[in-house]
């Protein structure tokens, strides 16, 4: 090791890894090439397209939306989905055993005593809707993209459902991955650590001159986690996965990509009987550039999951077709439109379908349902400093008809480095089969049923931001919010007491703030911070039973925050350390925490990369989640290997 890297890590040790003091001797390092480095006029260069569904600049986009980079995920070792979107500080994630997580934006995480389910947040992978229909909640362990393939993962606090429809409550998670002409060659990667062991191959080349492909496979296993009593949960899992891509410009005016992925996993249990979980899924969209000021957008995917218990065959099984069409347009100097039509059918069959004691069944257990969507988009320029957008979306679900969904947003540059923003917005979670057609029997008696005259839970959100360069190496980003939420989910007794069914006897309000930033300390280094805080305020409305308490609408942290550093200490090494801390839990109570994320990578030569990477380094373990039913998340290093070819 060379006196420089001697100096540069001993002055990390002396400081915890995050309050560093650096010799300046290190300042001949290459610069971090991080969105926190980069100046509001710099931002304005890259480009966000979940706020307004079409690109934008990132530094006039009026919402609360991070964008977490190509470089920000490789650096910080992260290997799954749920672990990279930690990064985002406008997200609250808790794991609670290795394959599953409960990921919210601004609270509702749900509460597992009274079968509440994180469910108003929306996640897209290139344009797939991810969420199931079933309950409008995630299963996190069918969701891997290769972090090499991700170009970019768009995070939206906020309701989004004007655009992107129902489920886009509290925000919208967009994954965008990399077009295969930026992933040409080969590679392999390694990993073998404490908790997690994965392997990965992929492979891209051209096929002529205007069309790229790409070809992956991987494996990912985790080994069990302890139970909060501290003995094996017997849960760990295992998931091979394959896919593909290929993007094809067909001409200056069209290009065409299609993708595909397929896993089949395996998850233990503590009672010895294995799960499988299935999915493939298959993405179509041609992209045709009409005139320099108007392009027409046509998309498609189909995807496949299935979910069994391999002891009693219990599970469901669910397919999606899903069609969507969108122009934009420009009209005159002062209008860029966007608007568009859609379709989604999807098939569910849910087992078992007679009943038995002790089941969660439905009825019916097998449907066919569709949901169907228009909207429409303008945003007005005033002047080069003013915009206003206006935005409405209508949506036919099949249990509760049509619902409206309307955005106004209005947008400031007061001057060239600032950028105010206020937003007033409505969205809407729409009934699903769990909320209807659900039946739950306990031995011999039926003890909950669906609710068929369950209504939209319904929020209406106003928001107000402040994106600044309050320096000349650091960027601001305040936000906050007041959102009204009515008709939302509780347990409620039918006339006899019993069965239980869903009712839409909550209502209330929550309001927070959401703050993050950079600051490039020199070209080589730069730190970054987040802070979020919430207040929920809910309550029972005349007639509801009040039964569970207002906390079955989400058992959500106060505040959490981080404070990260990212350094390059030579043209071969680079240190990545974050720090984050999480406020307890308050009903049920889980205590608060704090820990520490590193990785020192190494670039062996310009085709080998080595690191070194430790998760949770504080403690031996902690619980980010409801006691008794998640796990202890153990401290837990790895070393990783990749090679390009």
């Amino acid at each position: 090791m060379t006196a420089r890297m001697l100096a540069c890590t001993r002055g990390i040790a002396a400081l915890g890894l995050l309050a560093l003091s650096i010799d300046v001797a290190c300042a001949g390092a290459m610069p971090p090439a991080d969105l926190g480095s980069l100046s509001l006029e710099d931002l304005g260069k890259l480009v966000v397209s979940s706020v307004a569904k079409s690109p934008e600049p990132l530094g006039k986009a009026p919402a609360a939306v991070y964008v977490i980079s190509h470089d920000d995920i490789m650096r910080s070792g992260a290997r799954n989905m749920p672990d990279i979107l930690r990064l985002a500080p406008n997200l609250q994630v808790f794991q609670t055993s290795p394959g599953s997580y409960v990921i919210t934006s601004r609270g509702f995480s749900g509460n597992n005593e009274a079968q509440n389910f994180a469910n108003k947040l929306l996640v897209l992978i290139d344009g797939r809707s991810v969420y199931s229909p079933i309950f409008s909640g995630m299963y996190w362990d069918d969701q891997f993209v290769m972090p090499e393939n991700i170009e970019r993962i768009e995070v939206v606090s906020g309701p989004g459902g004007t655009l992107w429809g129902a489920n886009a409550v509290n925000g919208v998670i967009n994954i965008i991955t990399r077009n295969t002409a930026d992933t040409q060659g080969g590679m392999f990667h390694v990993r073998a650590g404490t908790l997690e062991s994965s392997v990965a191959m992929q492979y891209g080349g051209a096929l002529g001159s205007n069309a790229h492909y790409r070809l992956y496979a991987g494996e990912s296993r985790r080994r069990s986690f302890d139970n909060s009593a501290g003995q094996d949960a017997h849960d760990g899992w295992r998931k091979p996965q394959i896919g593909f891509r290929v993007d094809w410009d067909a001409s200056a005016d069209d290009a065409f990509m299609v993708q595909g992925d397929l896993h089949d996993g395996r998850q233990h249990h503590p009672d010895g009987v294995d799960s499988r979980n299935t999915e493939g899924d298959v993405v179509a969209r041609w992209q045709h550039a009409i005139s320099r000021t108007s392009s027409f957008q046509l998309q498609t995917y189909f995807d496949h999951v299935r979910r069994l218990s391999e002891g009693d065959g219990s599970g469901f099984s669910l397919d999606t077709w899903d069609i969507e069409a969108q122009h934009n347009l420009a009209v005159g100097k002062h209008h860029q439109i966007v608007w568009g039509i859609g379709d989604r059918v999807y098939r569910y069959d849910i087992m078992p379908r007679i009943a038995v004691t002790d089941s969660l069944l439905w009825d019916p257990s097998r449907d066919t349902q569709n949901l169907a969507n228009a909207f429409i988009q303008d945003q007005i320029s005033f002047n080069p400093r003013t915009q206003l957008t206006l935005g409405l979306k209508a949506e036919h679900d099949p249990y509760s008809g049509v619902s409206t969904m309307p955005n106004a947003r209005l947008s400031w540059h007061p001057t060239r480095n600032v950028l105010l923003w206020a937003a007033a917005s409505r969205a809407v979670r729409t009934p699903t089969p769990f909320d209807e057609d659900v039946i739950e029997k306990l031995g011999d008696v039926t003890f909950v049923v669906g609710n068929p005259a369950f209504k939209r839970e319904k929020l209406t959100a106003y928001e107000a931001g402040w994106r600044a360069q309050v320096a000349t190496r650091a960027t601001v980003s305040v936000s906050l919010y007041y959102n009204v939420y009515d008709d939302l989910r509780t347990i409620e007794f039918s006339p006899t007491g019993l069965p239980l069914t869903w009712g839409n006897g909550m209502e209330g309000h929550t309001y927070g703030l959401e703050a993050w930033g950079s600051y490039a300390v020199r070209d080589w280094w730069q730190l970054g911070a987040g802070f979020t805080t919430q207040r929920k305020r809910l309550g029972f409305k005349p007639g509801a039973s009040g039964v569970l308490g207002a906390a079955q609408a989400g058992d959500d942290p106060d505040r959490q925050g981080f404070v990260r550093s990212m350094m390059n200490l030579s043209d071969r090494w680079t240190l990545y350390a974050d720090l984050r801390g999480v406020g307890a839990l308050p009903d049920p109570r889980v205590p608060g925490y704090v820990e520490l994320d590193a990785r020192l990578g190494w670039m062996v030569n310009d085709d080998l990369e080595l690191s070194l990477s430790g998760f949770n380094l504080l403690r031996s373990w902690h619980q980010e989640y409801v006691f008794p039913d998640s796990d202890r998340i153990a401290r837990s290093v790895s070393l990783d290997a990749r090679v390009k070819f």
